[in-house]
């Protein structure tokens, strides 16, 4: 009984050496500063983003904030790394053995929820904008932009990878958060 138990606590890499699993914790805490980086890489990226062109004699200007969907995108990259913040002093707290309550797990649950729906709506927007922008839409007569300012669509397709990156963050602490709430056998 005590190989298995010390079995789950080693992995044994390729190269044969002993490789120490990542505590639940330890996981938590870098998936949240993963999140927060990855919200402020795109933050950044969609900020100073921005591209002038001239169209047949007239000025032709492209900015995220000309766009409700990457102004959203945005907005949703700034609540969710704020929020990142303030999450990890939570999990600190959640690391001493007095807070092992499980209405504090519920509510990290609904937390890390919250922000990945918050994240994904906001890539969905910004992808399906993007999406126009980069083919059109015949139907409506609508022409693509991305041939006139190829710069500023590729400049926001990177932030979409990483507000993706970011949301990816929030799926595996949600996951983390339900199981954290499963109940567990009692011998």
């Amino acid at each position: 009984m005590a190989s298995e138990k010390s079995s789950s606590v080693l992995q044994v890499t390729s190269s044969g050496g002993p490789l120490r699993m990542m505590t639940p914790l330890t996981a938590q805490v870098a998936l949240r500063i993963t999140a927060i980086v990855f919200t402020l890489i795109a933050i950044c990226v969609t900020v100073t983003n921005g591209q002038s062109v001239v169209v047949f004699g007239f000025k032709f200007e492209a900015h995220y904030s000309y766009s409700t969907a990457f102004r959203f995108l945005v907005g949703a990259n700034v609540v969710v790394c704020t929020f990142s913040v303030l999450s990890l002093i939570f999990v600190s707290f959640l690391s001493r053995p007095a807070s092992q309550h499980l209405k504090n797990y519920f509510f990290l649950f609904l937390h890390d929820t919250a922000m990945m729906v918050l994240m994904i709506s906001g890539c969905a927007a910004a992808t399906a904008i993007g999406y126009v922008g980069k083919y059109g839409e015949k139907k409506m007569t609508w022409q693509p932009t991305c041939g006139y300012v190829n710069e500023f669509c590729n400049k926001m397709a990177i932030s979409l990878v990483f507000s993706y990156l970011a949301f990816s963050a929030y799926l595996l602490l949600t996951l983390m958060a339900a199981h954290n709430l499963m109940p567990r056998p009692t011998e």
